[in-house]
Protein backbone atom coordinates (compact mmCIF):
# COMPACT_ATOMS: atom_id res chain seq x y z
CA UNK A 1 0.00 0.00 0.00
CA UNK A 2 3.39 2.26 0.07
CA UNK A 3 6.20 2.40 -1.78
CA UNK A 4 9.58 4.21 -1.85
CA UNK A 5 12.88 2.97 -3.34
CA UNK A 6 15.38 0.78 -1.23
CA UNK A 7 17.35 3.28 1.15
CA UNK A 8 15.57 6.21 -0.10
CA UNK A 9 12.74 8.92 0.08
CA UNK A 10 10.01 9.14 -2.75
CA UNK A 11 8.88 12.71 -3.87
CA UNK A 12 7.00 13.74 -7.06
CA UNK A 13 6.61 11.54 -9.81
CA UNK A 14 4.67 10.73 -12.88
CA UNK A 15 3.53 7.61 -14.60
CA UNK A 16 3.88 5.90 -17.79
CA UNK A 17 0.15 4.65 -18.81
CA UNK A 18 -0.14 -0.04 -18.43
CA UNK A 19 -0.05 -2.54 -17.39
CA UNK A 20 1.76 -3.02 -16.89
CA UNK A 21 2.87 0.61 -15.34
CA UNK A 22 6.26 2.40 -15.34
CA UNK A 23 6.85 4.88 -12.43
CA UNK A 24 9.36 8.24 -12.78
CA UNK A 25 9.82 9.68 -9.30
CA UNK A 26 12.02 11.63 -7.42
CA UNK A 27 13.99 10.16 -5.08
CA UNK A 28 16.74 11.32 -2.63
CA UNK A 29 18.63 9.38 0.57
CA UNK A 30 17.49 9.37 4.14
CA UNK A 31 20.17 11.91 5.37
CA UNK A 32 20.34 14.71 7.76
CA UNK A 33 21.37 17.71 4.51
CA UNK A 34 20.19 20.79 4.96
CA UNK A 35 18.55 20.77 1.83
CA UNK A 36 17.65 17.56 -0.04
CA UNK A 37 16.30 18.67 -2.68
CA UNK A 38 19.74 19.37 -4.23
CA UNK A 39 20.15 15.55 -3.78
CA UNK A 40 17.35 14.41 -6.33
CA UNK A 41 19.80 14.21 -9.18
CA UNK A 42 18.19 11.77 -10.92
CA UNK A 43 14.90 9.81 -11.42
CA UNK A 44 13.79 6.11 -9.71
CA UNK A 45 11.69 4.61 -11.76
CA UNK A 46 9.73 0.69 -10.89
CA UNK A 47 6.90 -1.26 -12.37
CA UNK A 48 3.82 -2.60 -11.15
CA UNK A 49 0.78 -4.36 -13.13
CA UNK A 50 -1.60 -3.68 -10.39
CA UNK A 51 -0.52 0.01 -8.86
CA UNK A 52 0.45 -1.75 -5.53
CA UNK A 53 3.44 -3.95 -6.17
CA UNK A 54 6.06 -2.08 -7.56
CA UNK A 55 9.46 -3.63 -8.71
CA UNK A 56 12.48 -0.96 -8.48
CA UNK A 57 14.17 -0.90 -11.85
CA UNK A 58 17.32 1.26 -12.73
CA UNK A 59 17.62 5.17 -12.83
CA UNK A 60 16.20 6.64 -15.92
CA UNK A 61 17.69 10.10 -16.23
CA UNK A 62 20.10 12.46 -14.16
CA UNK A 63 21.22 16.06 -13.82
CA UNK A 64 23.04 17.52 -16.65
CA UNK A 65 26.61 18.77 -17.46
CA UNK A 66 28.61 21.24 -15.79
CA UNK A 67 27.06 24.83 -16.37
CA UNK A 68 23.83 23.55 -17.87
CA UNK A 69 20.74 24.63 -17.24
CA UNK A 70 19.81 21.74 -14.82
CA UNK A 71 23.79 20.98 -13.45
CA UNK A 72 22.29 20.83 -9.89
CA UNK A 73 19.53 18.67 -9.77
CA UNK A 74 16.38 17.22 -11.84
CA UNK A 75 13.22 17.50 -9.85
CA UNK A 76 9.17 17.09 -11.22
CA UNK A 77 8.33 15.71 -14.61
CA UNK A 78 5.18 15.20 -17.15
CA UNK A 79 5.85 12.75 -20.36
CA UNK A 80 3.51 13.04 -22.79
CA UNK A 81 2.76 10.31 -25.73
CA UNK A 82 4.43 12.26 -29.29
CA UNK A 83 5.24 10.44 -32.07
CA UNK A 84 6.79 6.99 -32.00
CA UNK A 85 7.67 7.55 -28.33
CA UNK A 86 7.42 10.02 -25.28
CA UNK A 87 8.05 13.72 -25.06
CA UNK A 88 9.07 14.57 -21.34
CA UNK A 89 9.36 18.35 -19.92
CA UNK A 90 11.04 18.32 -16.77
CA UNK A 91 12.69 20.54 -14.11
CA UNK A 92 16.23 21.65 -14.01
CA UNK A 93 17.63 23.53 -11.11
CA UNK A 94 21.34 25.12 -11.59
CA UNK A 95 22.04 26.37 -8.20
CA UNK A 96 23.95 29.51 -7.75
CA UNK A 97 22.31 30.71 -4.57
CA UNK A 98 18.74 30.72 -5.79
CA UNK A 99 17.67 27.54 -7.19
CA UNK A 100 17.31 29.03 -10.55
CA UNK A 101 14.53 26.94 -12.24
CA UNK A 102 13.55 26.08 -15.95
CA UNK A 103 12.01 23.54 -17.53
CA UNK A 104 13.70 21.16 -20.16
CA UNK A 105 12.59 18.77 -22.48
CA UNK A 106 13.77 14.84 -23.17
CA UNK A 107 12.54 12.06 -25.70
CA UNK A 108 13.07 8.58 -25.65
CA UNK A 109 11.23 6.11 -27.81
CA UNK A 110 11.59 2.88 -25.37
CA UNK A 111 8.33 2.06 -23.26
CA UNK A 112 9.74 1.57 -19.93
CA UNK A 113 10.85 5.09 -19.31
CA UNK A 114 14.07 4.64 -20.07
CA UNK A 115 16.51 5.91 -22.51
CA UNK A 116 16.01 9.66 -22.16
CA UNK A 117 17.80 11.88 -24.17
CA UNK A 118 17.40 15.89 -23.78
CA UNK A 119 15.90 18.24 -26.74
CA UNK A 120 18.87 20.67 -27.68
CA UNK A 121 18.50 23.96 -27.39
CA UNK A 122 14.74 24.01 -25.34
CA UNK A 123 14.74 25.58 -22.19
CA UNK A 124 11.47 27.16 -21.19
CA UNK A 125 12.06 30.16 -18.09
CA UNK A 126 10.23 32.39 -16.31
CA UNK A 127 9.04 35.87 -18.46
CA UNK A 128 10.21 38.75 -15.60
CA UNK A 129 7.32 40.68 -16.48
CA UNK A 130 4.38 38.43 -15.37
CA UNK A 131 6.20 36.05 -12.70
CA UNK A 132 9.26 36.09 -10.33
CA UNK A 133 12.62 35.48 -11.52
CA UNK A 134 15.98 35.33 -9.42
CA UNK A 135 15.55 35.15 -5.83
CA UNK A 136 12.57 33.56 -4.78
CA UNK A 137 11.60 31.85 -7.98
CA UNK A 138 9.44 29.26 -8.85
CA UNK A 139 9.23 27.81 -12.32
CA UNK A 140 8.57 24.20 -12.03
CA UNK A 141 6.61 20.91 -12.61
CA UNK A 142 5.46 21.11 -15.83
CA UNK A 143 2.10 19.62 -16.94
CA UNK A 144 1.34 19.60 -20.69
CA UNK A 145 -1.86 19.42 -22.69
CA UNK A 146 -3.28 19.45 -25.87
CA UNK A 147 -6.38 21.13 -25.65
CA UNK A 148 -8.40 20.21 -28.79
CA UNK A 149 -8.69 23.28 -31.14
CA UNK A 150 -5.64 24.56 -28.89
CA UNK A 151 -4.97 27.71 -26.84
CA UNK A 152 -4.22 31.08 -27.60
CA UNK A 153 -3.60 29.85 -31.07
CA UNK A 154 -1.25 27.03 -30.33
CA UNK A 155 -1.47 23.76 -30.10
CA UNK A 156 0.17 22.46 -27.03
CA UNK A 157 -0.47 24.52 -23.68
CA UNK A 158 2.00 23.80 -20.53
CA UNK A 159 0.92 24.54 -16.83
CA UNK A 160 4.13 25.36 -14.12
CA UNK A 161 4.37 26.21 -10.44
CA UNK A 162 5.03 29.72 -10.99
CA UNK A 163 4.96 32.93 -8.35
CA UNK A 164 3.84 36.18 -9.80
CA UNK A 165 6.55 39.02 -10.04
CA UNK A 166 4.95 41.20 -7.76
CA UNK A 167 3.11 41.44 -4.33
CA UNK A 168 3.98 39.61 -1.41
CA UNK A 169 5.53 36.18 -1.49
CA UNK A 170 3.53 34.39 0.45
CA UNK A 171 0.46 34.94 -2.06
CA UNK A 172 2.32 35.03 -4.89
CA UNK A 173 1.51 31.33 -6.22
CA UNK A 174 0.40 30.54 -9.20
CA UNK A 175 -0.16 28.70 -12.09
CA UNK A 176 2.36 30.08 -14.69
CA UNK A 177 1.52 29.31 -18.28
CA UNK A 178 3.54 29.00 -21.54
CA UNK A 179 2.41 27.75 -25.60
CA UNK A 180 3.63 26.13 -28.47
CA UNK A 181 2.92 24.47 -31.66
CA UNK A 182 5.80 22.09 -32.25
CA UNK A 183 7.14 21.71 -28.35
CA UNK A 184 10.15 22.82 -29.03
CA UNK A 185 9.55 26.79 -29.22
CA UNK A 186 7.44 27.97 -26.64
CA UNK A 187 6.04 31.53 -25.67
CA UNK A 188 4.80 32.63 -21.73
CA UNK A 189 1.58 33.83 -21.40
CA UNK A 190 0.55 35.82 -18.26
CA UNK A 191 -1.08 33.25 -15.61
CA UNK A 192 -3.50 30.82 -15.94
CA UNK A 193 -4.87 30.81 -12.66
CA UNK A 194 -3.73 33.25 -9.45
CA UNK A 195 -5.71 32.41 -6.10
CA UNK A 196 -4.32 34.98 -4.01
CA UNK A 197 -3.59 32.97 -0.75
CA UNK A 198 -1.14 30.52 -1.41
CA UNK A 199 2.98 31.08 -1.62
CA UNK A 200 2.90 28.08 -4.26
CA UNK A 201 0.87 25.73 -6.20
CA UNK A 202 2.99 22.53 -6.69
CA UNK A 203 2.56 19.64 -9.33
CA UNK A 204 -0.63 20.99 -11.17
CA UNK A 205 -2.18 18.49 -13.08
CA UNK A 206 -4.86 19.36 -15.41
CA UNK A 207 -8.08 17.09 -16.76
CA UNK A 208 -10.23 17.13 -19.22
CA UNK A 209 -14.20 16.57 -17.62
CA UNK A 210 -17.27 16.60 -18.70
CA UNK A 211 -18.53 20.23 -19.76
CA UNK A 212 -15.18 21.32 -19.25
CA UNK A 213 -11.27 21.22 -17.21
CA UNK A 214 -10.68 20.11 -13.70
CA UNK A 215 -7.49 21.39 -12.36
CA UNK A 216 -5.68 19.95 -9.02
CA UNK A 217 -2.42 21.54 -7.45
CA UNK A 218 -0.89 20.94 -3.72
CA UNK A 219 -0.63 23.62 -1.18
CA UNK A 220 2.58 23.44 0.71
CA UNK A 221 2.00 24.80 3.91
CA UNK A 222 -1.33 22.80 4.91
CA UNK A 223 0.19 20.24 2.41
CA UNK A 224 -3.18 19.05 0.61
CA UNK A 225 -4.96 19.44 -2.53
CA UNK A 226 -6.97 21.56 -4.19
CA UNK A 227 -9.99 21.72 -7.04
CA UNK A 228 -10.65 24.32 -9.28
CA UNK A 229 -13.00 24.22 -12.56
CA UNK A 230 -13.45 26.46 -15.76
CA UNK A 231 -15.39 25.74 -18.81
CA UNK A 232 -12.05 26.96 -20.65
CA UNK A 233 -8.82 26.49 -20.22
CA UNK A 234 -8.62 30.25 -20.85
CA UNK A 235 -12.13 31.15 -18.68
CA UNK A 236 -12.75 31.62 -15.52
CA UNK A 237 -11.90 29.31 -12.69
CA UNK A 238 -14.13 28.31 -10.13
CA UNK A 239 -12.21 27.12 -6.44
CA UNK A 240 -13.69 23.97 -5.12
CA UNK A 241 -11.82 23.57 -2.08
CA UNK A 242 -9.79 20.80 -0.92
CA UNK A 243 -10.17 17.64 -2.63
CA UNK A 244 -9.07 15.23 0.17
CA UNK A 245 -7.63 15.58 3.89
CA UNK A 246 -4.23 17.03 5.00
CA UNK A 247 -1.76 14.63 3.90
CA UNK A 248 -1.59 13.46 0.04
CA UNK A 249 0.16 15.58 -1.71
CA UNK A 250 1.53 15.70 -5.30
CA UNK A 251 -1.58 14.06 -7.65
CA UNK A 252 -1.28 11.97 -10.51
CA UNK A 253 -4.25 10.40 -13.05
CA UNK A 254 -3.94 7.07 -14.47
CA UNK A 255 -6.62 4.60 -15.94
CA UNK A 256 -6.69 1.67 -13.17
CA UNK A 257 -6.62 -1.67 -14.76
CA UNK A 258 -10.11 -1.62 -14.34
CA UNK A 259 -10.88 1.25 -16.30
CA UNK A 260 -11.72 3.53 -13.98
CA UNK A 261 -9.87 6.96 -13.07
CA UNK A 262 -7.43 6.64 -10.19
CA UNK A 263 -5.17 9.58 -8.58
CA UNK A 264 -2.04 8.31 -6.74
CA UNK A 265 -0.09 10.67 -4.77
CA UNK A 266 2.69 11.18 -2.15
CA UNK A 267 2.69 10.79 1.87
CA UNK A 268 4.95 12.39 3.88
CA UNK A 269 7.17 10.64 6.52
CA UNK A 270 9.23 11.86 9.55
CA UNK A 271 13.26 11.76 10.16
CA UNK A 272 13.91 9.05 12.53
CA UNK A 273 10.56 7.14 12.07
CA UNK A 274 9.30 9.08 15.37
CA UNK A 275 6.70 10.80 15.95
CA UNK A 276 8.74 13.97 16.87
CA UNK A 277 10.71 13.70 14.10
CA UNK A 278 10.97 16.48 11.66
CA UNK A 279 8.48 16.22 8.40
CA UNK A 280 10.44 14.59 5.15
CA UNK A 281 10.09 13.57 1.82
CA UNK A 282 8.15 9.88 1.98
CA UNK A 283 6.43 7.39 0.09
CA UNK A 284 3.90 6.34 -2.81
CA UNK A 285 0.38 5.69 -1.65
CA UNK A 286 -2.42 3.38 -3.14
CA UNK A 287 -4.53 4.92 -5.69
CA UNK A 288 -8.03 6.80 -4.76
CA UNK A 289 -10.68 6.35 -7.38
CA UNK A 290 -11.27 10.04 -8.36
CA UNK A 291 -15.27 10.72 -9.04
CA UNK A 292 -17.70 13.96 -8.72
CA UNK A 293 -20.22 13.41 -6.04
CA UNK A 294 -23.69 13.72 -5.35
CA UNK A 295 -22.79 17.81 -5.04
CA UNK A 296 -20.82 17.94 -8.54
CA UNK A 297 -17.66 18.39 -6.77
CA UNK A 298 -14.61 15.98 -7.38
CA UNK A 299 -13.89 13.52 -4.35
CA UNK A 300 -11.50 10.73 -4.08
CA UNK A 301 -13.12 7.30 -2.61
CA UNK A 302 -12.36 3.58 -1.67
CA UNK A 303 -10.69 1.87 -4.91
CA UNK A 304 -11.46 -1.80 -4.92
CA UNK A 305 -8.64 -2.89 -6.35
CA UNK A 306 -7.00 -3.17 -2.45
CA UNK A 307 -9.73 -6.30 -1.77
CA UNK A 308 -7.52 -8.68 -3.44
CA UNK A 309 -5.10 -7.58 -0.83
CA UNK A 310 -6.88 -8.49 2.28
CA UNK A 311 -7.06 -11.83 4.02
CA UNK A 312 -10.09 -13.45 5.50
CA UNK A 313 -12.32 -11.83 8.45
CA UNK A 314 -10.38 -12.23 11.67
CA UNK A 315 -11.41 -13.25 14.95
CA UNK A 316 -13.10 -10.35 17.13
CA UNK A 317 -10.21 -9.06 19.70
CA UNK A 318 -7.35 -10.76 17.56
CA UNK A 319 -4.41 -8.01 17.55
CA UNK A 320 -3.48 -6.52 14.17
CA UNK A 321 -0.98 -4.14 12.49
CA UNK A 322 -1.82 -3.84 8.34
CA UNK A 323 -5.24 -4.19 8.29
CA UNK A 324 -8.74 -2.88 7.04
CA UNK A 325 -11.18 -2.62 9.62
CA UNK A 326 -15.19 -1.84 8.36
CA UNK A 327 -17.75 -0.62 11.04
CA UNK A 328 -21.58 -0.48 10.71
CA UNK A 329 -22.27 3.36 12.86
CA UNK A 330 -25.71 3.43 11.74
CA UNK A 331 -25.24 7.26 11.65
CA UNK A 332 -25.48 7.39 15.32
CA UNK A 333 -22.24 8.38 17.68
CA UNK A 334 -19.56 6.15 17.79
CA UNK A 335 -15.66 5.55 19.37
CA UNK A 336 -13.75 3.31 17.37
CA UNK A 337 -10.59 1.99 18.19
CA UNK A 338 -7.82 0.51 16.10
CA UNK A 339 -4.78 -0.80 17.18
CA UNK A 340 -5.78 -1.21 20.89
CA UNK A 341 -5.99 2.12 23.30
CA UNK A 342 -2.46 2.81 24.66
CA UNK A 343 -0.35 3.06 21.69
CA UNK A 344 -3.07 2.87 18.28
CA UNK A 345 -5.87 5.20 17.51
CA UNK A 346 -9.05 6.64 18.73
CA UNK A 347 -11.47 7.45 16.53
CA UNK A 348 -14.77 9.39 17.81
CA UNK A 349 -17.59 10.13 15.32
CA UNK A 350 -20.76 12.40 15.59
CA UNK A 351 -23.35 13.04 12.99
CA UNK A 352 -21.76 16.23 12.23
CA UNK A 353 -17.73 15.49 12.93
CA UNK A 354 -14.76 12.84 12.83
CA UNK A 355 -12.24 13.73 15.77
CA UNK A 356 -8.97 11.32 15.15
CA UNK A 357 -6.11 11.27 18.18
CA UNK A 358 -3.03 9.06 18.47
CA UNK A 359 0.12 9.09 20.18
CA UNK A 360 1.06 11.64 17.76
CA UNK A 361 -1.63 14.06 18.53
CA UNK A 362 -5.32 14.30 16.16
CA UNK A 363 -7.20 16.53 14.11
CA UNK A 364 -10.84 16.70 13.73
CA UNK A 365 -12.98 16.70 10.35
CA UNK A 366 -16.41 18.27 10.03
CA UNK A 367 -18.79 15.99 7.68
CA UNK A 368 -21.92 17.01 5.71
CA UNK A 369 -23.69 14.16 7.07
CA UNK A 370 -24.66 10.94 9.42
CA UNK A 371 -22.19 7.99 8.26
CA UNK A 372 -23.51 4.78 7.82
CA UNK A 373 -20.25 2.75 7.36
CA UNK A 374 -17.28 3.40 8.43
CA UNK A 375 -13.79 1.67 7.12
CA UNK A 376 -10.03 2.15 8.40
CA UNK A 377 -7.14 1.08 6.27
CA UNK A 378 -4.05 0.54 8.62
CA UNK A 379 -0.44 0.22 7.20
CA UNK A 380 2.84 0.40 8.82
CA UNK A 381 2.39 4.15 10.05
CA UNK A 382 -0.57 5.27 8.20
CA UNK A 383 -4.13 5.46 8.75
CA UNK A 384 -6.61 6.77 5.87
CA UNK A 385 -10.20 6.66 7.01
CA UNK A 386 -13.30 6.69 4.33
CA UNK A 387 -16.49 7.77 5.48
CA UNK A 388 -19.57 5.96 3.57
CA UNK A 389 -16.48 5.41 0.81
CA UNK A 390 -14.81 8.94 0.65
CA UNK A 391 -11.94 9.90 2.04
CA UNK A 392 -12.11 11.81 5.03
CA UNK A 393 -9.07 11.43 7.33
CA UNK A 394 -4.80 10.83 7.14
CA UNK A 395 -2.90 10.48 10.28
CA UNK A 396 -0.02 8.87 11.06
CA UNK A 397 1.77 7.34 14.15
CA UNK A 398 5.23 5.56 14.66
CA UNK A 399 4.35 3.58 17.84
CA UNK A 400 4.98 -0.15 16.85
CA UNK A 401 2.80 -1.86 19.13
CA UNK A 402 -0.38 -3.99 17.65
CA UNK A 403 -3.59 -4.18 19.34
CA UNK A 404 -7.64 -5.20 18.66
CA UNK A 405 -9.86 -3.07 16.64
CA UNK A 406 -12.99 -2.61 18.86
CA UNK A 407 -16.21 -0.01 17.81
CA UNK A 408 -18.75 0.87 20.27
CA UNK A 409 -21.92 3.09 20.25
CA UNK A 410 -23.46 6.25 22.34
CA UNK A 411 -24.99 3.51 25.13
CA UNK A 412 -21.69 1.69 24.90
CA UNK A 413 -23.17 -0.85 23.15
CA UNK A 414 -21.03 -3.25 20.80
CA UNK A 415 -20.85 -2.23 17.02
CA UNK A 416 -20.31 -4.59 14.20
CA UNK A 417 -16.57 -4.59 13.41
CA UNK A 418 -15.15 -6.65 10.49
CA UNK A 419 -10.95 -6.76 10.17
CA UNK A 420 -9.02 -8.39 7.29
CA UNK A 421 -5.18 -8.16 7.31
CA UNK A 422 -3.51 -6.43 4.25
CA UNK A 423 -0.63 -8.35 2.46
CA UNK A 424 2.32 -6.91 2.77
CA UNK A 425 3.49 -6.25 -0.80
CA UNK A 426 7.41 -6.39 0.16
CA UNK A 427 8.01 -9.18 2.95
CA UNK A 428 11.92 -9.95 1.14
CA UNK A 429 12.73 -6.19 2.27
CA UNK A 430 14.06 -4.64 5.43
CA UNK A 431 15.49 -1.33 4.88
CA UNK A 432 14.33 2.28 6.47
CA UNK A 433 12.37 2.76 3.34
CA UNK A 434 9.35 0.35 3.68
CA UNK A 435 6.62 1.67 5.91
CA UNK A 436 6.48 0.74 9.54
CA UNK A 437 6.43 -2.45 10.93
CA UNK A 438 5.92 -4.41 14.42
CA UNK A 439 8.67 -6.19 16.00
CA UNK A 440 8.49 -9.50 15.68
CA UNK A 441 8.33 -10.87 19.15
CA UNK A 442 11.92 -12.27 18.45
CA UNK A 443 13.68 -8.85 17.77
CA UNK A 444 12.33 -6.01 19.99
CA UNK A 445 11.96 -2.22 19.61
CA UNK A 446 13.58 -1.48 16.19
CA UNK A 447 16.30 0.97 16.66
CA UNK A 448 16.01 4.72 15.98
CA UNK A 449 17.97 7.22 15.14
CA UNK A 450 17.37 11.53 16.52
CA UNK A 451 15.13 13.01 14.03
CA UNK A 452 18.09 15.45 12.49
CA UNK A 453 18.56 18.96 13.58
CA UNK A 454 17.91 22.30 11.72
CA UNK A 455 16.14 19.98 8.53
CA UNK A 456 14.73 22.92 6.59
CA UNK A 457 12.35 22.46 3.45
CA UNK A 458 14.00 22.27 0.05
CA UNK A 459 10.61 23.11 -1.60
CA UNK A 460 7.66 24.71 -0.11
CA UNK A 461 5.33 21.59 0.53
CA UNK A 462 7.42 19.22 -0.37
CA UNK A 463 9.71 18.07 2.41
Amino acid sequence: MRYAPPGACLNDFALLPGPPYVLLHLQAPWTEHPDVSLLETSYGRAVSHDLVHWEPLAPAFGVGRPGDFDDTSVWTMHPLRHGDGWTMAYTGVHDDGHKRQAVGLARTRAEDGSGWRRVPGTVVRPDARWYRAGEQEAWRDPWIVEPEGGLFGARYAMLVCARTAHGPVERSGCVGLAVSDDLRRWTVRPPLLVPGDVDELECPVLERVPGGWLLLGSVGPSHHIEAWRAERLDGSWERLGPLAPPGPYAPRLVDGPGGERLLLHTVQRRYGLDDGGAACRGMLAQPKVLETGPDDRPRLTWWPGVESHLGPALAPGDTVWDAVVDVAVEGGPARIVLRGEDAGFTVDLDPGALRVRGPAGGRETALEHPVAHLRALLFGEYLELYADGVLVACEASYATTPGPCLARGADHRPLPVTVRRVADPYPDRDDVSVALRAPRPDQGPPRRGPAPTGAVRGRSGAQ
